[in-house]
């Protein structure tokens, strides 16, 4: 049994694509489970240990040391540690080595286990997940449209699943199942079911990065980006401005031969894009746009 127990270990690492550690740590928690359910189901304060050498498990009780009686089996008496150990003190714990011989899960146990790593593991992957894409909220991801629900559209990232609801679509566009698509990620939810990520067509930054993408200028900071208004589907104007001598923002934006602007044009399912000189006066700016 201790030798299956690291073998699934291994294998639910590479199934899973969680760090060992974690996978252990479920595994002990389970093994604690277990010890109690069979053996000393009122102790508290227990760990398991196990031995990735030998394979070996040990259960460890840490009983604290009180003044006068005992309340509960996760205290023990001055006099009693003292028996054991004579350098203890008041308040201090114990390790106390309580492994049964030939201590193993047995079924019922084993399935106590199992619940548990599974728990554990599916606690361990929507962290992950969570923590992948709240560092990856406002940017544009690659996915693979799963399905669509009522209208809203399920798109694979990766292992995680994003949903795009009908008020981030882009009205002009058709989507249907294994369809590639870049989406904005707009927000991340941890919620108790997991995870919850929206992606957006529509949203106006899915432009801005778009445009960063595509204009070196822009991600190198030589040509901003000041405001964006967009009609998803239909049109958008961005206003840019210069921020070195001898820039053109809007001809940097265009490219050459409009290069730069088609590829976002193409992208957004042949949106037009207005690309405007901004400027600190209004009146200025308002004949420009």
């Amino acid at each position: 049994m201790k030798s299956e127990l690291l073998s699934a270990v291994s294998q639910l690492c590479s199934e899973k694509g969680v760090p060992k550690e974690l996978v252990m740590e479920a595994l002990e928690a389970a093994l604690v489970s277990a010890y109690k359910r069979n053996y000393n189901a009122d102790a508290e304060a227990l760990t398991a240990e196990i031995d990735q050498g030998t394979s070996d498990v040990r259960i460890y009780h840490h009983p604290v040391v009180v003044e006068g009686e005992a309340e509960g089996p996760d205290q023990i008496t001055l006099a009693d540690a003292r028996a054991l150990d004579s350098s203890v003190i008041l308040g201090s714990e114990l390790s106390l080595d309580v492994t049964p011989p030939n201590f193993n899960l047995g079924r019922i146990a084993a399935q106590t286990a199992k619940q548990v790593v599974v728990q554990k593991l599916r606690e361990a992957e929507r962290k992950m997940v969570y923590d992948e894409f709240a560092e990856r909220e406002g940017e544009i991801v690659h996915g693979i449209v799963q399905r669509i629900e009522q209208g809203n559209v399920v798109v694979e990232l990766g292992r995680a699943e994003a949903l795009m609801p009908r008020s981030e679509q882009v009205p002009t566009e058709r989507y249907y199942p294994q369809q590639r698509i870049r989406v904005y990620v707009s927000e991340v939810n941890d919620t108790h079911r997991g995870p919850q990520i929206i992606v957006s067509r529509a949203h106006r930054f899915m432009l801005r990065r778009l445009f960063e993408q595509e204009v070196p200028e822009i991600y190198n900071g030589t040509v901003e980006i000041k405001a964006i208004a967009r009609e998803a589907g239909a049109r958008s104007k961005v206003a840019v401005v210069g921020r070195q001598a001898g820039i053109d923002p809007v001809g940097s934006c265009v490219g050459m031969r409009g290069v730069r602007i088609q590829n976002i044009v193409n992208e957004l399912g042949g949106e037009k894009i207005d690309v405007v000189e901004w400027n600190e006066d209004s009146a200025r700016y308002v004949s420009n746009a």
